[in-house]
């Protein structure tokens, strides 16, 4: 009987060495959540699959997730979040994308404000990185904003 190649390769490299490569990815997310809430002042909460929870004191809730390129992204209850929201999401951000928490912050407030005059999901595209926020005036989240890299074609 003569197995297919795939399983060759899988029977002889071990399944160690294929999941190594997932932990491997998840090694990378903690310590990219660990490296954001150091900088805002928070905690790594909990984990999901490709997701952590980022407690802010104060009740923000920051959410990182890795997959081929992490995205970082907060929700607010409030239509017009505080001004400690932007600032954490974009020093959260300049981590994710490598851009200044200044810039960051720029794009997303001016996504934010797209967005409430607009009544639409708003992006801003700049230099392999996008911001978008999302507003709903009646919805549990009233402001969903989100950071992360352009994924290359």
């Amino acid at each position: 009987m003569r197995l297919p190649g795939a399983l060759v390769a899988l029977l002889i490299v071990g399944p160690g060495m294929i999941l190594g490569c997932g932990r491997a990815r998840a090694d990378e997310c903690d310590d990219l959540a660990t490296r954001i809430a150091g900088a805002i002042g928070a905690k790594v909460g909990r984990r999901t699959g490709p997701s952590v929870d980022i407690r802010v004191p104060g009740g923000l809730h920051i959410d990182l997730t890795c997959r081929a390129d992490p995205i970082v992204q907060a929700a607010s209850s409030e239509p017009t979040p505080s001004p400690a929201y932007f600032a954490d999401l974009a020093i959260a951000a300049q981590i994710v994308v490598g851009q200044s928490a200044d810039a960051v912050q720029t794009a997303i407030a001016t996504a934010h404000a797209t967005a409430l005059r607009e009544r639409r999901k708003s992006f801003i595209q700049q230099n392999g990185w996008s911001a978008s926020c999302y507003t709903d005036s009646s919805g549990s989240i009233r402001t969903l904003c989100s950071v992360g890299r352009i994924p290359a074609d």
